[in-house]
């Protein structure tokens, strides 16, 4: 019989306004979380957290992450082509804000992204996304702990 598969999160750290609840919920649960930059963060002295500091282009960080998922990852970003690409190997994946990017949704999620895009480029649209807000830092905590509650039911363990 093969082993269960455990669950870890992996964070999308350089931008991640959210990285002390995620070490909150994931000791509370025992699970590993991989801290992803492309430069030095302060993290929490754990056996279970592990910074990963990736050099080299504006993307490294992404690919190391997306190179790494699959089923019993929960991966922690906000951009929507990562997103996309840890669905595709078949990873939960959460926003900082607590929105979870599914199969359902990334397509019109990319579609948006691309749209706005093109939009700042041509100086219709301008900013960036609204401020991150109390009730976000709740929705996240709540969509990850759904995600936790739901590969656990899924027979994937907790990391030991």
């Amino acid at each position: 019989m093969e082993a269960p598969t455990p669950i870890a999160i992996y964070v999308d750290a350089d931008a991640c306004p959210v990285k002390d609840e995620i070490y909150r919920v994931a000791g509370r649960h025992g699970l590993h979380v991989y801290v992803v930059a492309n430069s030095f963060l302060n993290v929490p002295r754990e056996p279970w957290i592990e910074r990963v500091i990736v050099p080299g282009n504006f993307d490294a960080a992404d690919d190391w992450i997306a190179d790494r998922v699959g089923r019993g990852a929960i991966v922690v970003t906000g951009d929507i082509p990562l997103a996309d690409r840890c669905i595709k190997a078949s990873a939960e994946v959460i926003g900082p804000t607590g929105k979870p990017f599914t199969e359902a949704s990334i397509g019109m999620a990319l579609a948006t992204r691309d749209m706005m895009e093109d939009l700042r480029a041509m100086g219709v649209a301008g900013g960036g996304p609204k401020p991150f807000s109390p009730k976000d830092r709740s929705a996240f905590l709540q969509a990850l702990d759904l995600a936790i509650q739901r590969l656990k039911r899924a027979g994937l363990t907790r990391h030991s």
